[in-house]
């Protein structure tokens, strides 16, 4: 076994225990990284950009040094550098337990009972659930499917296969940093704009991989293409339009519209505005998109990291 295939034996193991175990209910690696990056933030909090910088690489930069060091103690076996890469990638991705919560809300929706889903919804997003009728948790689940595609499976492999170990790493520990502190409440509107770019800047090429995959392996491949060309470029955040809208043309859904984020209204564009308005049995649509675009994103991720060994 040559070492460019280190990565995809590695990679493609870990995908399996994802998919049969999920993540652990104690002792998640990134509820560990979050605590420790809240200590980090409790120390270094100042309403400055400067600060929120310093929080940034002492965190994700400390999670990917870590990493960086794990690979080199055991660079000299394939088996334990096949191993680390494995138990790095269950580790980082989330594709079960997106599918799990997805189709838990799902499930309560579909029995007609609106509170549990609306008590289950925050486990997915960070909406305000008592704002949301069927149709809008519907919504918002699907569009947090897309997202959480793109940022908890297909990032991570992108990253992985072009860093390794310390790519994967590094990948999710940014990504959990912009949830922690990057969105724009008073309080993190400057200590959290270095993460919040940082994040930007890294999901970069995941989500368009995302958007591509999801054309792909959707239903309607000219309809994600079409959504993604002539709606991506309207939504606020950079990545999350390419994939939102690659998704509701896949689906053939609506996605986009009014939402509420801690007692704050936006009122995103529509996405796939010739889409129909998503029902129930749509949740359970965008899952088996995400499985597919996540395996093809393994494949990709194969390709690259053979091609980048074979480079070097």
């Amino acid at each position: 076994m040559s070492a460019d295939r280190d990565f995809a034996y590695g990679a493609a193991a870990g995908l399996l225990g994802d998919l049969f175990l999920g993540d652990p209910r104690r002792g998640h690696p990134v509820a560990v990284f979050g605590r420790g990056a809240s200590a980090v933030e409790r120390l270094l909090w100042r309403d400055h950009r400067g600060w929120g910088a310093l929080h940034a690489v002492v965190c994700a930069g400390g999670a990917a040094g870590a990493a960086a060091l794990a690979s080199s103690l055991v660079r000299d076996s394939r088996a334990a550098s096949v191993a680390l890469t494995a138990a790095a990638t269950w580790a980082v991705v989330g594709g079960t337990s997106l599918g799990r919560e997805a189709r838990a809300i799902g499930g309560a929706l579909a029995a007609g009972d609106v509170e549990v889903a609306r008590e289950r919804l925050p486990h997915l997003c960070g909406r305000d659930p008592q704002a949301l009728d069927a149709d809008g948790i519907a919504r918002a689940v699907v569009e947090s499917v897309a997202e959480n595609t793109s940022d908890a499976v297909v990032g991570a492999l992108v990253w992985g296969a072009l860093g390794g170990v310390p790519g994967l790493v590094g990948f999710r520990a940014v990504n959990t940093l912009d949830a922690m502190v990057g969105h724009k409440s008073p309080k993190y509107r400057r200590y959290g704009w270095a993460s919040a770019r940082l994040d930007d800047v890294l999901g970069w090429p995941g989500a368009r991989l995302t958007a591509v995959l999801a054309a792909a392996a959707g239903d309607s491949p000219r309809g994600a293409v079409r959504a993604w060309r002539a709606d991506a470029a309207k939504h606020p955040s950079p990545n999350a339009g390419p994939v939102e809208a690659a998704f509701a043309g896949a689906l053939g859904v609506r996605l986009g519209g009014s939402l509420s984020y801690g007692g704050r209204v936006e009122h995103r564009p529509v996405l796939n505005g010739d889409g129909r308005g998503v029902e129930v049995a749509d949740i359970e649509r965008a899952v088996k998109l995400s499985r597919r675009v996540g395996l093809l994103a393994l494949g990709v991720a194969a390709v690259v990291s053979t091609m980048r060994k074979g480079g070097a």
